[in-house]
């Protein structure tokens, strides 16, 4: 499939992949607390405002980046973002890490609240609902979420090429993109080990609970797993254990739609103890699985852009999906924009790779392998003696990395086909000695500064912070985007208030409507027509 799709591509008939990022950051004070202090007023709306607004507290900035087809472009998004908000943060630094900063027990963690009408007071609902579920120190983890989708016209030729022009186009894509899914969810642990940046923890994290037996302490203020990858992808992170009974692995639109549909309208024992509206207390938005969708965890997520009064499952059932949402990639805490152009790069060249490859359905017995496969690499990863199974067959992590580093080159070939130089190619020579050299990774790389300069994790992420605020708050926006983003800020505070003052209805009637919709089937057609990649 590779060497048939050179060929368009060479000829310009192909367009670029696009991509978008969305990057989160803890506002800390100079200590190195998190902070309590509101979202600057100064940063926009936080409900309206398209690229600055934050995730589950006050304090949790996420940065959001229009969609590019050169992922520098994304990058200098993301660097003025930074940029303006340090004009605007005083003495507060953004957190580099994933893991927390310093934390005093869970209230620390302010709630995000997105003002009084109906759709503000109902994201501040479902937050509390995760508190009272979950706890809010689990909530101030942060990461890089990578928004990636396919042109049309690639599309187009890989239709021609699997000689399916029958097929209605946004049913073939749908069904491509979960073949893509299926093969990220067999190789995720690649990119874990690779760009896991998290194998410690502030001993604040566990607010005086019992200590895992996988974490050692390296000092006073830290533990940490000796051959971790990503804490924040192991079970110290977003993971959910009744969620695990959902069992969603991606074999079908309309399966992981109507699993999501009966987890969002089911309830759950444990959360019906818990109360939903005590008195005029909104406690959580209901009593079921999950609040709402976004609640579910996964480390990938099929996506398309929902229209008004939509859920984001309805959006995919009724028009397929749209782009895929890369969620397991921590911080890189050595830039001071949690990512590079080598990992986007890489991960581009990755989930190519994964769509073009043979990718079966999943069945239980193998979704339950692969779990184990991610587990271990994310407790393990670095440690040379770790053996994987693929396919019954256990062998080295370097050397089944190796062997997808491989297949990953032919990829890599087509993509820079597309491009000046070869940046995928180059991303894949960069990052390869990492499978040799467990040191190499940020990880191994975090983990040997901690150790050799005698380090907590809450001070060498701050002398970070410090660094990295130095930097960006000395560098000038171009003038067109500091006007654009200055403007946004008075756009969206205006957008906020007219939300507010047209509500008509009270938050229960609001909450009773959104429900009564999500519920309904918004199919068009049979999406999920069994085709395989």
């Amino acid at each position: 499939m590779v060497e048939r799709l050179m060929v368009p591509a060479r000829q310009g008939r192909i367009s670029r992949l696009r991509r978008g990022l969305e990057k989160e950051g803890l506002r800390v004070d100079p200590q190195g607390h998190v902070s309590q202090t509101p979202h600057p007023w100064a940063l926009g709306s936080k409900l309206t405002h398209p690229h600055i607004t934050t995730d589950y507290s006050e304090a949790l900035l996420e940065y959001i980046t229009p969609v590019y087809t050169r992922p520098s472009d994304a990058l200098a998004f993301l660097n003025d973002l930074h940029r303006f908000s340090y004009r605007h943060l005083g003495n507060e630094l953004i957190w580099p890490g994933s893991m927390p900063a310093r934390l005093s027990g869970n209230d620390s963690v302010p709630i995000a609240d997105y003002g009084t009408s109906n759709v503000g007071t109902m994201k501040h609902v479902y937050r509390k609902g995760l508190d009272i579920r979950y706890g809010r120190i689990m909530q101030a983890i942060a990461g890089v979420h990578y928004n990636v989708s396919l042109a049309d016209d690639m599309w187009q030729a890989l239709r021609e090429l699997d000689g399916v022009t029958d097929t209605p186009f946004n049913d073939y894509r749908s069904s491509r993109y979960f073949g893509l899914i299926r093969n990220f969810r067999r190789h995720s642990w690649l990119l874990l080990y690779l760009f896991g940046a998290s194998p410690a923890i502030d001993k604040s994290f566990l607010a005086g609970g019992k200590v895992p037996a996988k974490l050692k302490e390296l000092d006073a203020e830290t533990y940490y797993a000796p051959y971790a990858t990503t804490l924040r992808m192991s079970d110290l992170g977003y993971q959910n254990k009744v969620q695990e009974q959902l069992k969603i692995c991606f074999n079908s639109l309309s399966n992981y739609v109507n699993t999501l549909r009966h987890a969002i309208s089911s309830p759950w024992p444990d959360y019906q103890v818990l109360g939903v509206n005590e008195e005029g207390d909104w406690r959580q938005l209901n009593a079921n699985i999950l609040q709402i969708e976004n609640e579910y965890y996964s480390d990938i997520r099929p996506k398309r852009v929902a229209k008004h009064n939509e859920t984001p499952s309805q959006a995919l059932e009724a028009r397929g999906v749209e782009y895929i949402e890369v969620r397991c990639l921590d911080l890189n805490p050595f830039d001071p924009l949690g990512v590079t152009e080598t990992q986007m790069r890489f991960v581009d060249t990755f989930l190519m790779w994964c769509l073009l490859s043979e990718s079966p359905w999943i069945s239980d017995e193998e979704c339950d392998r692969l779990d184990d496969n991610r587990r271990l690499v994310v407790e393990r990863g670095r440690d040379p003696a770790l053996e994987l199974v693929d396919n019954g067959t256990t062998l080295k992590l370097a050397q089944w990395g190796g062997r997808i580093f491989t297949e990953m080159r032919d990829v890599a070939r087509l993509l820079d086909a597309m491009e000046e130089g070869s940046p995928h190619a180059d991303a894949l020579n960069e990052l390869e000695g990492m499978l040799e050299d467990p040191g190499l990774t940020p990880s191994g790389r975090l983990l040997a500064r901690l150790q050799e300069n005698g380090e907590s994790l809450s001070d060498a992420m701050l002398a970070l912070a410090k660094e990295q605020a130095a930097a960006l708050a000395n560098e000038p926006i171009p003038r067109a985007r500091e006007a654009l983003l200055t403007q946004l800020v008075e756009t969206s505070h205006q957008q906020q208030r007219d939300i507010e003052q047209g509500d008509t209805q009270s938050f229960a009637e609001f909450l009773e409507v959104y429900f009564s919709q999500a519920r309904e089937s918004r199919s068009l057609s049979a999406l999920d027509s069994g085709a395989n990649s």
